[in-house]
């Protein structure tokens, strides 16, 4: 016998419940204006956050940047002493200051060497313009044969860390 499919009549199928479309939500225009000021106020939020953790992850690297400034600043008035003591040298290299500052130019070298290894370049131009965001003029002074605006003497070396200058150069001008 074969089986045969059981017939539903038309009767019960309009028993099953078809499911109501959700009702449309109507908004007065109170609403509305209400929904897109809160909307753009989360916008402006959101942005706001943005701009702060941005401006924070500049902050930070700039402080692990410049980390060393202090040190290199405590530093330099040393590297000047050494540099004086040094200048104080004559050709006679057998008397006993010879031999004494000898062991300061090694003292210097290495210092010389840690600046560079942290960055920290001098500032010791003779010849060059003179630029008021790494020379500090101190004196004037008419150079023949050197065009005016130009460094003629550096008195006191500058110093720049990672391209901030943390101490800029003393120099003669010309005139």
């Amino acid at each position: 016998m074969e089986k045969k499919e059981p017939i539903v009549k038309e009767t019960e199928k309009k028993k099953v419940k078809k499911r109501k479309s959700p009702k449309k939500n109507v908004h007065n225009e109170g609403d509305l204006k209400k929904i897109k000021e809160l909307e753009e106020a989360l916008l402006m939020a959101r942005a706001d956050n943005i701009n702060y953790r941005k401006r924070k992850d500049e902050e930070v690297a700039n402080m692990l940047k410049f980390a060393n400034e202090d040190i290199a600043k405590d530093i330099l008035p040393i590297v000047d002493n050494f540099e004086r003591a040094i200048d104080l040298d004559d050709t006679n290299l057998d008397d006993e200051l010879s031999k004494f500052l000898a062991g300061f130019k090694m003292i210097y070298c290495h210092l010389e060497d840690v600046l560079k290894k942290y960055d920290v370049v001098a500032i010791d131009e003779v010849g060059c313009p003179f630029d008021a965001n790494i020379h500090q003029g101190v004196l004037t002074e008419k150079v023949e044969g050197m065009e005016a605006g130009m460094v003629a003497e550096v008195l006191q070396k500058g110093y720049i860390l990672k391209g901030k200058v943390i101490r800029p150069a003393m120099v003669k001008v010309s005139e």
